[in-house]
């Protein structure tokens, strides 16, 4: 059974000290809510990161303030109307366990806590190498015996990592590995978690085997495969501004659509993060992030928390409600849909098996340069079919292994490259028409893009920030060239306050090639733009990749840089969706010291308030079938379009916030 469009994960992390738990829980109270704000799936709790069992349990304790069982009286009252009820527990937190059995906590090698400290207020991480894990596996056990109905296993904070508690570094000793060497510390983390996530996902499946699982980390890593026969479908934790920005999400989409798993992505009502109360965001920030959902291919969670009167705040579900009655009228366009970009990001952290982080910047940089330039982009790792694709991006410093370059031997597309990304031990492997001479040894050097991929308004040697390559073009086409400093900026010598000005003739080097196959800048321009995020290092970088890609190029527009264009296909309705979205974030806060738990320590925000209109615009889809007709989804209103060179050449009408077009051919 494929995941509802319009879900709420619904947190109930309730003190012990709190009294009346629940008091105010009113079936047709509940009911109504959800259905007027047209919910189809809730996440209820089964345990919290405080330990409690919200059902009658005898595996652990119910909260000592709940006189009856809320989570049977919540999974009743959704199923009598239609609606799921997936199920929550705590896995890596919980203070009940902790307190009553302290050796299950996980340390860090300087044997403090992995979460916090004895005085700081809040939950502090479990080892799953631990007598915890057996009493895990009991609980979800028992929850699937008394829910058999549910409609799925969430498990939350999933992360082991390295812990030096006294069970793990025996352990370790009797396994052979050495507890003081990190790297033996992250190969053994490495091999608990995966007794975690086997024996929960056999807990959660005693019963049922079909039973859906889940299991949080707030991240899927590309390239990380090993983790996931243990999931159901993968559920993207998102929040803007919880930490993850507007980049994180459509970042981990592009990657989890190429999956071939049911996928959601996942935000939250709140201001800043998880646990907040009396905290809502703008209604249009809400409504961007699911509108965002869609366009990414994938279904849509909210993150609320319950009061612990148990009962459903009136104004987070009237926000919710406005944003789901749009997404219910939409999801006919997004039921059965891929991908249909043809060019992909092939992952640093999956070539470099970094399973653990979250970003990466020459990753993040090209994904940045590709949305501001609306080109229509999947991420992909080592077991990805690269040969769907025209096009693959190697950012600024992806080595070629020799399982890259194997890879590469049934790839017939093409080569974006950029900095070290095609080398191995020093050398380029691969034909870029120019000749590597070696690292610059200034550091900024600068660039003067060739006149059809400068910037408009810059006609002068711009600076790179980061360091570049020395080459010179032999055969294909010079992107530019490079212009030296003076001299490297030291105590020794310097002039102003920043970098050395440039000299006013040429270096003898290259800004970067092009040839038929292969695209490369010799300088880590992906990094630069993450880093730095000047406009005319990417407009350089998108002149370059519009000119190298032609006409295998899918759109070309001249929306606003914050608009956002992703490219799916619904085959059995013989079209494809352009959407569109517009949505502008500004920073907002100051220097102020944040306190609050999960909000600690953080001051700028990403905050979208206002959904302007997004002026109409120019573009052309090139698409493999003929475009027969142009129509707005919503309101079926046809689109007048003409054929050039291939390419459906069109008006894009002015939206507002998330526009599809159906592409019929």
């Amino acid at each position: 059974m494929s995941l509802k469009f319009r879900q709420i994960h619904l947190d109930f992390h309730t003190s012990p000290e709190i009294p009346e738990v629940g008091v105010d829980f009113n079936k047709a109270q509940w009911q109504k809510t959800l259905l007027d704000s047209a919910v189809d799936s809730i996440t209820c709790f089964a345990t919290c990161h405080h330990g409690y069992a919200y059902y009658n349990t005898e595996v652990g304790e119910r909260h000592p303030h709940l006189t009856f069982d809320l989570l049977r009286a919540q999974f009743d009252a959704c199923k009598e109307v239609g609606i799921n009820v997936p199920i929550y527990l705590s896995a890596g937190l919980n203070d009940y366990a902790r307190y009553r059995h302290p050796e299950w906590l996980g340390r860090n090698p300087d044997g403090k806590y992995r979460w916090g400290t004895p005085f700081t207020a809040g939950f502090k991480k479990l080892c799953f190498n631990s007598g915890y894990l057996d009493f895990l596996c009991a609980q979800i056990e028992e929850v699937a015996k008394l829910f058999p109905g549910c409609d799925g296993i969430f498990l939350d904070i999933v992360s082991q990592g390295p812990c030096c508690c006294e069970k793990c570094i025996h352990d370790m000793l009797e396994q052979g590995f050495d507890p003081e060497k990190e790297e033996d510390r992250t190969t053994f983390g490495r091999k608990v978690e995966m007794n975690y996530l086997e024996k929960t996902t056999a807990a959660a499946r005693r019963f049922d085997n079909s039973m859906k699982v889940f299991h949080n980390s707030g991240n899927i890593t590309p390239g990380d495969r090993e983790i996931l026969p243990y999931f159901s479908h993968l559920e993207l934790e998102s929040l803007p501004t919880g930490g993850w920005g507007y980049d994180h999400f459509p970042m981990s989409a592009a990657y989890t659509r190429t999956l071939e798993m049911d996928v959601m992505g996942m935000t939250g009502k709140f201001h800043t993060t998880w646990g907040e109360f009396g905290g809502f965001k703008h209604p249009d920030a809400l409504r961007y992030e699911c509108a965002a959902m869609l366009a990414n291919n994938t279904r849509c969670s909210i993150g609320d928390q319950l009061h612990p009167s148990g009962r459903l705040d009136k104004s987070t579900y009237n926000m919710v409600g406005a944003v789901y009655r749009e997404i219910r009228d939409k999801e006919p366009f997004c039921i059965n849909a891929s991908s249909a970009a043809n060019t992909a990001i092939v992952s640093p952290r999956a070539v470099r098996h970094l399973l653990n982080a979250r970003t990466n910047s020459a990753e993040f940089g090209a994904g940045r340069v590709l949305l501001e330039a609306h080109i229509p982009f999947d991420i992909v790792d080592m077991e990805n079919d690269w040969t769907r694709y025209d096009f693959l991006i190697f950012p600024d410093d992806v080595e070629f292994t020799l399982e890259v370059e194997e890879k590469l031997k049934t790839y017939a597309g093409k080569l974006i490259l950029s900095g070290t990304g095609g080398f191995r031990d020093g050398k380029m492997t691969v034909n870029t028409g120019a000749e590597d001479c070696g690292e610059s040894p200034y550091s900024p050097d600068y660039m003067a893009p060739a006149p059809e991929f400068q910037p408009s308004w810059v006609e002068t040697p711009m600076v790179s920030y980061l360091r570049g390559r020395r080459i010179k073009v032999r055969e294909g086409k010079s992107l530019g060239k490079i212009f030296d400093p003076y001299f490297n900026r030291s105590y020794l010598h310097y002039s102003s306050h920043q970098h050395t000005p440039y000299r006013t003739e040429e270096s003898g080097f290259d800004l970067g090639s092009m040839t038929d196959k292969v695209l490369y800048f010799a300088h880590p321009v992906f990094s630069l733009y993450y880093g730095y995020g000047c406009a005319a290092h990417r407009t350089f970088i998108e002149n370059a990749m519009l000119a190298f890609m032609g006409t295998k190029c899918q759109v070309r527009t001249d929306l606003p840089s914050t608009a956002r264009v992703t490219l799916m296909k619904q085959e059995s309705e013989k079209r494809y969706v352009l959407h569109l979205l517009f949505g502008v974030p500004v920073l907002r806060g100051g220097d102020l010291l944040l306190s609050g738990g999960n909000a600690s320590g953080r001051s700028n925000l990403q905050i979208i308030e206002d959904l302007t209109p997004c002026p109409a615009a120019e573009c052309e889809v090139r698409l493999p079938e003929t475009v027969r007709e142009i129509t707005e989804a919503e309101t079926g209103k046809s689109i007048p379009f003409e054929r050039k060179d291939g390419a459906a050449v069109f008006k894009v009408p002015s939206f507002v916030c998330h526009s599809m077009l159906l592409l019929k051919y």
